[in-house]
């Protein structure tokens, strides 16, 4: 006989199975007859495959909150730095169609740029644009991280200068004159390796790579969890104090893992954008990076799963709300969470263990009152 955690790992790995056949097939429904009741339309696909973005961000804020401990209240940034790495290169490709008069990208030309700026020439090249989609987030991560953790800064102190550096980040996107398109941002974006993004072949080709990634990091997030340096990684979560004095450098680890978890988070973004069809700054508010905090506490922090599962579901229930009570939305959003910290502690992915818990401590309490002998009343 299975005990209930092995059961919890079969129901869950089957759900797992039929979400990766979902994910496999569902671009080939949009080249059926558009007549046909199994056709997914480009836009359908598009918005699905924004959310796979959004499930690999929440599994990178996971792989940092739940299985190390550290609350990063700006994922957002790195996530919108990996899209502004390629929004770049793309701007400079509508520039580069001989249909437009102008080379430079259309803020330029309206904010008098007589030429490109230096530092977006090397973006014309694409292979510098997808390095720098990571080196871009990773080198921020980096370099925060070093002085952050080198200086032993953790817990709410930890969080708050997180929220701090996407906060100033927003604002210096904002202002025209650091080239970045202000508060428009990058939109219009015409080609992808000279790819039109407009067409159903394109639309598919990146929800591919969006599945790809998201089941990649799925993977990659499984391995490390179970070499040595994921219990260590663990073990740093639940006291870095007792890791700290068993000899390890808690400071590496912690460093190597949050700069691991930008560079996802900016892969993530920059398929994203040209799903999207734009970035502006407002990706980087703070009140964004609280959103994703959400979607992990909903799906399961601490799981491997879970993030998934709460950044699609959070998403679909705000794409919902935004259509019948968009005035309530951030209401909604607030009392979701409540439930999750008072009622549902693990989440989504937590509800059957939970029950299974409450349904053994119920059967106990009936034995217990069926074996207690009866008292004789004078």
């Amino acid at each position: 006989m299975l005990s209930d955690t092995h059961k919890q790992r079969v129901e869950w790995g089957i759900v797992a199975l039929v979400a990766m056949i979902t994910l496999i097939l569902l671009p080939w429904f949009n080249t059926f007859d558009k007549e046909s009741l199994l056709h997914v339309s480009s836009f359908q696909l598009r918005v699905w495959g924004k959310y796979l973005c959004f499930a690999v961000l929440a599994m990178s804020l996971n792989l940092l909150w739940g299985y190390t401990g550290l609350l990063c209240l700006g994922q957002n940034l790195f996530f919108a730095l990996g899209g502004y790495a390629l929004g770049m290169h793309m701007m400079l490709m509508i520039g580069a169609d001989p249909v437009y008069n102008s080379p430079l990208p259309d803020f330029m030309d309206f904010q008098g740029y007589a030429e490109l700026p230096a530092h977006w020439k090397p973006f014309e090249s694409f292979p510098f644009a997808a390095f720098a989609i990571i080196w871009v987030p990773g080198m921020l991560a980096f370099i925060f991280g070093f002085l952050a953790f080198r200086s032993r800064i953790k817990g709410v102190y930890f969080s708050i200068l997180t929220q701090a550096l996407t906060y100033a980040a927003c604002l210096l996107f904002f202002r025209n004159e650091f080239t970045f398109g202000g508060n428009n941002g990058f939109t219009d974006f015409k080609t992808l390796l000279g790819a039109d993004l407009r067409t159903a072949e394109t639309t598919r080709t990146i929800f591919i790579a969006s599945a790809v990634l998201m089941i990649g990091t799925y993977l990659l997030i499984g391995w490390l969890l179970k070499t040595k340096f994921g219990k260590v990684q663990q073990a740093i979560r639940d006291s870095e104090n007792r890791v700290r004095f068993s000899g390890y450098s808690t400071t590496s680890f912690k460093l190597f893992i949050f700069t691991l978890c930008g560079i996802i988070a900016g892969l993530a973004g920059a398929l994203y954008v040209p799903q999207v069809g734009a970035i502006n700054p407002s990706l980087m508010r703070t009140s964004y990076g609280l959103d994703i905090v959400v979607w992990v506490a909903v799906g399961g922090r601490g799981t491997k799963y879970g993030p998934v599962i709460g950044a699609i579901l959070v998403n679909l229930l705000q794409s919902y709300c935004n259509r019948y009570f968009a005035e309530y939305w951030m209401i909604i959003l607030g009392a979701l969470f409540l439930i999750v910290v008072l009622f549902m502690p693990n989440g989504i992915v937590g509800l059957p263990a939970q029950f299974r818990a409450m349904r053994d401590k119920w059967n106990k309490r009936q034995q217990s009152e069926a074996t207690e002998p009866a008292t004789d009343t004078p």
